[in-house]
């Protein structure tokens, strides 16, 4: 189970197979998203590591790129490529690249980031950058429309990343917490955000839990500074009889629901557990459940607390 922060140090894979098909030792990533969501600053952290990176490309040459990577894989044995509403139709030019790339042994791991519409908002009036959508309706008009526009491309996506209140190391780590992690056909990648309601839900959820009916541990004066992580709170909110029955609860339905998402062709699951800062109950509850899943043989799984850092 990864616990994300803290991320071990990133090592290229040396594994005899590739992590997505093609030759061994190859990744290919398409990186798409929103305008503003933070896609330039991944493109940098790929760079960092070595991948070659094209942004940008017309659509028309996305196959004739797919051929290149193919035909030289050792010269391209890591590639990311951006592919978003600047090349045209961004869900033909996806469904092209992607076939493209399969169609010569390469399962590209394709991210998507996003953000919510204050946030693009704000990072657009502080860049004073122009939305590629840009038109006579305003910046929240653009946005609306990309999302409608990406909505295929995101629900094709290995990995789905809610930027809103990640820093740029928040960012790298999570990033390179998915990198590599190719999902087994016949299991669910699960992950589990803990976050407070007070800073906003991640957008990548794809479950929530509100745990605010519990007591809150910040009324404890010693569980106050302390996070969910401690065994202070995490006795203090487990010992609680409705925490109990939640837990049973939220069992119960992932027991009842997972093999039917399997069963569906869903190979991703972002659970969020949310409560009112994010910083105890939560945290508590999002460990909780993930050593559970783990138990249970399902994932992988990864775990993000959004908020430990605000604490």
């Amino acid at each position: 189970m990864v616990k994300i922060p803290p991320v071990t140090p990133f090592r290229p894979r040396d594994d005899d197979e590739s992590p997505g098909g093609g030759e061994p030792g190859q990744h290919v990533v398409v990186l798409s998203g929103l305008s503003g969501a933070g896609k330039t600053a991944a493109t940098k952290l790929f760079e960092d590591l070595g991948y070659a990176c094209v942004d940008n490309l017309p659509g028309e040459l996305l196959p004739q790129l797919a051929d290149l990577i193919a035909s030289e894989p050792t010269r391209f044995d890591r590639v990311a490529i951006v592919l978003d509403v600047r090349a045209g139709d961004a869900t033909v030019a996806f469904a092209a690249m992607r076939g493209a790339l399969e169609g010569r042994g390469i399962r590209p791991q394709v991210f998507f980031l996003e953000a919510r519409d204050e946030s693009l908002i704000r990072r657009y009036s502080e860049t004073r950058h122009r939305h590629p959508l840009a038109g006579t309706g305003g910046i929240a008009t653009s946005i609306a429309e990309e999302r409608r526009l990406l909505a295929p491309v995101r629900a094709e996506a290995d990995v789905v990343l809610d930027t809103s209140d990640l820093s740029l190391r928040e960012l790298k780590e999570r990033i390179f917490s998915q990198l590599w992690q190719v999902v087994d056909p016949d299991r669910v990648a699960i992950q589990l955000i803990s976050f407070g309601y007070k800073f906003g839900v991640p957008l990548e959820c794809d479950l929530l839990f509100d745990v605010r009916f519990l007591q809150n541990p910040y009324y404890v004066p010693e569980l106050r500074r302390l996070s969910g992580m401690t065994d202070g709170v995490r006795a203090y909110v487990l010992d609680q009889p409705l925490a109990r029955r939640f837990l049973a609860a939220v069992e119960e339905l992932l027991d009842l629901t997972l093999p039917a998402y399997l069963a569906e062709g869903k190979t991703r699951l972002t659970i969020g557990i949310g409560c009112t800062g994010g910083f105890h109950r939560s945290i508590a509850l999002a460990e909780e459940i993930g050593a559970w899943l783990e138990a249970r043989g399902y994932g992988p799984i990864s775990i993000f607390h959004r908020e430990l850092e605000r604490g």
